[in-house]
C-alpha cells in the first residue's frame, strides 16, 4: 500500500473510532447519568430507562457497537485492499 493510501487508511480508521466512542459516550455518560432523570419516566422491561441504561444498556451498545466496527473495519480493508486471508 502507497503511503498516501496509508494514510487515507488510518485517518478514516480514526474518524470511525471517534463516531464510535463518541455514541458509546452519549450513550453510557448521557443516557445513564445526564438525562436519567428525564429517561426515568419511560420503562422498558419493567425498570425506568435511566436505571436500565446505567446499568446494562451502556454496556449492550458497547458490544454492538463492537461489531458495528468489524463490519467497518472489514469494508475498508478490503477498499484498500489489506484484508486479511
Amino acid at each position: 500500500m502507497s503511503k498516501q493510501n496509508n494514510q487515507l487508511y488510518w485517518k478514516k480508521n480514526l474518524q470511525y473510532l471517534a463516531v464510535l466512542l463518541l455514541i458509546w459516550f452519549v450513550v453510557s455518560y448521557g443516557c445513564g447519568i445526564l438525562f436519567v432523570d428525564e429517561l426515568d419516566n419511560i420503562r422498558f422491561g419493567g425498570f425506568k430507562l435511566g436505571f436500565w441504561f446505567a446499568q446494562q444498556g451502556s454496556i449492550y451498545v458497547f458490544v454492538l457497537l463492537i461489531f458495528v466496527y468489524v463490519y467497518l473495519m472489514n469494508k475498508l480493508d478490503r477498499k484498500y485492499n489489506v484484508e486479511e486471508d
